[in-house]
């Protein structure tokens, strides 16, 4: 999954936070969901004009974030 093709930002939109090309759903917003324990089809139905592979790009955007970011040391 190539999220660049489903994920942008932009500073006029969401105050420039990653969101799903076409809409002002963040990444934020999608994981968020999927980590309260909603289901893909659940958040489908929440958010219609949105399909399967754009959530995968929101995933697969915060991964690759993640990816770059330093390790967390325990204290």
């Amino acid at each position: 999954m190539n999220y660049i093709d489903r994920i942008t930002a932009n500073p006029d939109v969401m105050l420039g936070k990653p969101v799903i090309k076409g809409t002002r759903i963040t990444v934020e917003l999608i994981l968020r969901k999927i980590t309260g324990g909603y289901t893909f089809d659940e958040i489908l139905q929440m958010y219609p004009h949105i399909t399967k592979d754009d959530i995968l790009a929101s995933i697969g955007y915060a991964a690759s974030v993640l990816e770059s970011e330093d390790t967390l040391q325990s204290v």
